[in-house]
C-alpha cells in the first residue's frame, strides 16, 4: 500500500466556504488513467483534476468525472491554479500553460483571481424536435421562447433560453430519462438552460447545466458552459457583439445551494475567450492506493 499525498478539495468560482463548485486536485506522476478514474469515482465530485509534469507546457492537466475522462473542465482548472499558487509552485501575477486534451490552455494568476482561456467553440442552430426534451426538463414551448433559437455547441452542449429566472429555478429534470436521451445520438450530450433575469443586479445571465450522460446530474458552476454562453448570447442577439474586453458576469449554482459567479470576456480581434473567478480550499489530505 502506498500513499498519494496532496489531495486537495477546492471550491471554485467563489470566495465563500461551502459555495461554488468543488473539485479535487491531485499532483501526481506515473498514475495510469484507470487509477485516476478510480480516484475520481472515490472523490465523487463533478471533476477531479490530476496535475503532472509536461514537456509541452508548464504542467499537464487531466480531468475525470466519477464516470469518465473529459476533454475540458473550467472549475477544476481554476481549482488547479489555486492549488499551485497555495503550494507556491507558481508565482503570483504569472502566466501558466497546461497541456490538456483540448490542446494547450493559457492561464493567469493575479492575486486571488484565476484566469483561464477557453478554446473558442463553433455553434449551429439546433432545429430538431424538442417535445421529448422539454417534457424531461419540465418545459413547454410557452416557457421557452420560440423566437430565440436553440444553439448546439460542437462539443454537444445544447443551449436553451427561458423567459424568466422563476422558470429556470423551477426546472426539475428526470435525470434518468435525460441520460438515456443523451445517449441516443440525438446530437447533444449535455444541456444548458439560461435566462437574462439574474439574482444580483448588474449581472448578465443565470444558467443551469445538466450532464447525467457524464455522471453529473446538475453541475453547480460550469466554466466550460459559462464561457461559451457569452458567444451564444451574441449569436442569438441577446447581447451585442463587438464589445471586446467587456466583463460579463454570469450566475450559477443557486438552485442547488452552491452559489457561484464567473466573469467572462471575449476579444473578437484576438479570438480569445477568457473565464475568471476565485477559489477557496476546503480540505487537504492524502489517499492510499
Amino acid at each position: 500500500m502506498s500513499t498519494l499525498t496532496d489531495v486537495y478539495h477546492i471550491n471554485a468560482f467563489t470566495e465563500e466556504k461551502f459555495e461554488g463548485n468543488a473539485a479535487a486536485v491531485v499532483f501526481c506522476e506515473g498514475l495510469k488513467s484507470d487509477t485516476m478514474q478510480k480516484i475520481a469515482k472515490q472523490m465523487n465530485l463533478s471533476e477531479t483534476a490530476f496535475i503532472s509534469k509536461s514537456d509541452k507546457a508548464d504542467f499537464k492537466l487531466k480531468w475525470f468525472t466519477p464516470a469518465l475522462e473529459v476533454e475540458l473542465c473550467g472549475h477544476a482548472t481554476i481549482a488547479s491554479l489555486h492549488y499551485l499558487k497555495e503550494r507556491e509552485l507558481i508565482k503570483n501575477k504569472s502566466r501558466i500553460t497546461f497541456e490538456t486534451l483540448s490542446d494547450i490552455l493559457d492561464c493567469k494568476v493575479d492575486n486571488d483571481k484565476y484566469y483561464m482561456s477557453l478554446p473558442v467553440p463553433d455553434f449551429q442552430e439546433f432545429s430538431s424536435e424538442m417535445d421529448e426534451l422539454y417534457s424531461i426538463l419540465g418545459l413547454t414551448e410557452e416557457t421557452s421562447h420560440n423566437k430565440i433559437p436553440h444553439i448546439l455547441q460542437t462539443n454537444g452542449n445544447l443551449f436553451i433560453y427561458v423567459k424568466t429566472l422563476e422558470i429556470l429555478q423551477n426546472i426539475m429534470p428526470d435525470f434518468k430519462a435525460l441520460r438515456k436521451l443523451c445517449s441516443e445520438n440525438r446530437g447533444f450530450k449535455e444541456v444548458t438552460v439560461y435566462t437574462l433575469e439574474t439574482i444580483e443586479e448588474g449581472n448578465h445571465a443565470h444558467l443551469r447545466f445538466f450532464a447525467p450522460y457524464y455522471g453529473i446530474d446538475e453541475d453547480p458552476v460550469t466554466g466550460s458552459a459559462n464561457g461559451p454562453l457569452l458567444l451564444v448570447l451574441q449569436k442569438v442577439g441577446l447581447q451585442e457583439s463587438g464589445e471586446d474586453k467587456k466583463i460579463y458576469k454570469f450566475e450559477q449554482g443557486d438552485s442547488v445551494g452552491k452559489s457561484g459567479r464567473i466573469n467572462v470576456t471575449y476579444s473578437s480581434a484576438k479570438k480569445e475567450l477568457v473565464i475568471s473567478g476565485n477559489a477557496v480550499t476546503m480540505m487537504k489530505g492524502e489517499i492510499f492506493i
